[in-house]
């Protein structure tokens, strides 16, 4: 019980660093979604990368690191005005990792629900598109860690509400939240605490898709939304019209890492951990999630197969 306590305590510092540093993002910012990404961020070849990749690994293509990739949530995976190039947080990443093993970078499109078997049958490399690591995932797969898995809770701007951290803040409150996601499990939990105190009970509210949801925040429909913190950060940097007042990990009350994804025992993850490590040395992996607002979910190093959301 210590332990969980102890995380929790940790969960919940992290969440302070966070929001503080999630605080300027309440201002309006253009992004660049045009197919030439003259603004993209580039790095040198790391040659300790490129040794670490075992000799049994063999790419799917000469000179190309080939990335599966679910687009269409920006600002992580997107397309570009062109509707065909593939930009944002993850595509950056992807692009400085394959410049470090002396490659350049190939994105295959895939439906979420796909990259599993794409990645095991080796339609790609590895697969960099906002998945968390669990353990449950570790029996079939290697991680190489590169984000926070980060929940955001974002109101109005002229909300008086100022600050989500702990369930007594979300008491009588209405919350949008996505159904059936970890945010909804974490949020559920926090009402079920809150009314056992016997605090207000809080109404959930559930949308079909992103614009629907952003209407009803912006409309006073909704006090809060939860949701992943890249999206709604994105859309508060591009619409203006919603602010910050908490961010929680979306392991609460554990912690949970964005990672990116290799076949099991394929000898690609210690590579792409030293090149990420050597990003994070470097200082273009905080510039490239700067080019997308999201220095608020950076870590401070890279872990091989770093512990994971237990299988529940």
């Amino acid at each position: 019980m210590s332990i969980r306590r102890n995380a929790a305590a940790a969960a919940i510092g992290i969440a302070a660093a966070l929001l503080t540093a999630l605080g300027a993002q309440a201002q309006t910012k253009a992004f660049d979604l045009s197919p030439e990404q003259a603004g993209r961020i580039h790095t040198q070849k790391v040659d300790a990368a490129v040794a670490a990749v075992s000799p049994d690994f063999k790419f799917v293509k000469d000179g190309v690191f080939t990335v599966g990739v679910s687009v269409g949530d920006p600002p992580l995976n997107t397309y570009a005005s062109d509707a065909k190039t593939v930009v944002g947080t993850d595509a950056d990443l992807a692009s400085l990792v394959a410049e470090a093993l002396g490659r350049k970078v190939e994105f295959v499109p895939v439906a979420w629900a796909d990259w599993p078997l794409g990645l095991v049958s080796g339609r790609f490399d590895a697969v960099i598109s906002n998945v968390t690591v669990t353990e449950e995932r570790k029996q079939r797969f290697d991680f190489s860690s590169y984000r926070q898995d980060v929940l955001g809770a974002y109101v109005p701007l002229n909300s008086p509400i100022q600050s989500i951290k702990e369930p007594k803040d979300i008491a009588g409150l209405k919350i949008i939240v996505g159904a059936g996601t970890n945010q909804e499990k974490i949020v559920v939990e926090w009402d079920r605490q809150n009314v056992a105190a016997g605090l207000k009970p809080a109404e959930f509210l559930y949308f079909d898709d992103n614009g629907a949801s952003q209407l009803a925040l912006t409309s006073g429909r909704a006090d809060v939304e939860i949701n992943p913190n890249s999206r709604l950060a994105y859309a508060a940097a591009v619409g203006g019209k919603t602010r910050p007042v908490g961010v929680i990990n979306g392991g609460w009350p554990l912690t949970a890492e964005i990672a990116i994804t290799t076949r099991k025992g394929a000898g690609l993850a210690d590579a792409l951990t030293l090149a990420i490590n050597s990003l994070i040395a470097n200082g273009t992996y905080r510039a490239a999630l700067e080019r997308w607002n999201l220095t608020a979910e950076a870590i401070e190093q890279s872990r091989t197969n770093p512990p994971g959301l237990p299988k529940v």
